[in-house]
């Protein structure tokens, strides 16, 4: 393969970008109005504007994106993460246009994209799951006979896409029909799917996911796992690895569930397994996401491995070139903090804007993924994710100490960030303790920085 068109923005389109180019392998960025000056457009080694600001004009509009492929003489297309990454009439369209989608095939992304239908596999796969309705259900009456079978509080879930769109907490049977309906048009707008199932509600659990990667060839492996429980209304703020919650003999267990699931399905390319973990150690299969995750890079920096290049390499064709045994656990620990362009002292309100100064934190142990810098603008048309900072250590303990380092050393001028809020995290007892759980942040009236 000689060309690739990248179909993202932002630091993931920088980064896939790079790793093609040290694969030797020219990539081709899309970029729409509002990008024009943007990163991955300069880094790219050729440039196609595809549309307006808006998404639905540029980085949702397939039918420009193939365009775009064609135009470029692109033989394969990589979707990065968000947008269509995950969108499984994209990636059969690539497929059918006789590109190469960088990524598993649409089938295995439309089955596993199903939450209902990943439960059904990961039950069959001997994945514990957690309580909740087998098939997804349309009518609120039925629905609120089965929520009454699994008892509250119980969640209401879109069927289909992810990143904790359509999804509603239900207290009491008198909330049921509102959520229920919520629930089910925020899934039709976000995934032109209205289908919706039911699931228990664990209650202050972890949130533990496990990198795997397959091959066409029957190989699968897991990279162990990512400790993701740090949120804000389900969206990940701070990432690390390994998880300390979970004890040695239920780590390995997790791990082999992963995998044993995505062989069940035949799975190929990069995928996350995403578990909830209770205190007793007792975990529950969530979803799959099958794509590159924003913290794959924790996973890359503990192992010292390449995981897009990987998924480039199994999208070609290649083996897997390593196996389960030379997987070794390494030592250490690694946190990921997202640094976003978002005002923490008032409720985490969007901050878009020019940024007037710009200076990442340098020194041994840190990565720095970005792709922003002076003079560029965060835009109110997309993800507001200024930069991603991975620092490593010996210990979580060092980690620590060397990540409240860097964010203090980190200049960023023009809008507002959060690198407030995750230096007061650094300080805060509950998560240095790591006592904390998905539902920390929101139980809290208010976060102090």
């Amino acid at each position: 393969m000689k060309r690739v068109l990248v179909a993202n923005r932002g630091e993931i389109a920088c980064r896939v970008i790079g790793a093609l180019q040290d694969l030797g392998i020219e990539a081709v960025a899309i970029y729409s109005v509002a990008d024009k000056e943007a990163l991955h457009v300069q880094l790219a080694d050729k440039a196609i504007c595809i549309g307006g600001a808006s998404v639905q004009d540029s980085y949702l509009n397939i039918s420009r994106i193939i365009a775009a492929a064609e135009i470029s003489g692109a033989e394969g297309i990589h979707p990065g993460y968000g947008f269509l990454s995950e969108n499984a009439d994209f990636a059969e369209i690539v497929e059918k246009s006789g590109l190469i989608f960088i990524g598993p095939s649409s089938d295995l992304i439309r089955s596993l994209g199903n939450k209902v239908e990943a439960k059904k596999a990961a039950r069959a796969a001997g994945c514990p799951a957690i309580p909740g309705t087998v098939d997804k259900v349309c009518s609120v009456d039925e629905a609120l006979l089965q929520a009454k079978e699994i008892g509250f509080p119980l969640l209401v879930k879109a069927a289909s896409g992810g990143g904790g769109k359509g999804i509603r907490l239900v207290e009491k049977a008198e909330e049921f029909e509102a959520a229920f309906y919520a629930a089910q048009k925020e899934a039709m707008l976000c995934y032109g799917d209205d289908a919706i199932y039911l699931e228990k509600k664990i209650v202050s659990p972890k949130h533990v996911e496990v990198q795997v990667i397959g091959d066409g060839y029957g190989n699968v492996i897991h990279l162990y796992e990512r400790d993701c429980t740090l949120q804000r209304r389900r969206q990940k703020l701070i990432e690390e690895a390994p998880s300390l919650a979970i004890h040695k003999s239920k780590q390995e267990e997790i791990c082999r569930a992963a995998v044993a699931l995505c062989k069940k399905v035949g799975y190929f390319s990069l995928a996350t397994v995403e578990f909830l973990l209770e205190e007793d150690g007792s975990f529950y299969f969530m979803e799959v996401n099958t794509r590159v995750q924003v913290e794959h890079t924790i996973t890359e920096e503990l192992f010292g491995v390449d995981l897009v290049a990987m998924q480039i390499g199994v999208a070609l064709g290649k083996k897997l070139p390593i196996t389960q045994e030379q997987v070794e656990k390494k030592c250490g620990h690694v946190m990921q903090f997202r640094i976003n362009a978002e005002n923490p002292s008032l409720h985490f309100r969007p901050s878009p804007g020019l940024i007037t100064h710009f200076v990442p934190p340098l020194g041994a142990h840190i990565r720095f993924d970005s792709a922003a810098f002076s003079g560029s603008y965060i835009s109110p048309y997309y993800d507001s994710m200024i930069a991603k900072l991975i620092v490593r250590g010996d210990s979580r303990e060092e980690v620590i100490v060397r990540a409240k380092r860097a964010l203090q050393a980190f200049q960023i001028e023009g809008i507002d960030s959060t690198i407030p809020f995750h230096i007061a995290m650094l300080e805060d007892k509950e998560f240095v303790e790591n006592r904390h759980n998905i539902t920390t942040i929101d139980s809290r009236q208010e976060v102090k920085v």
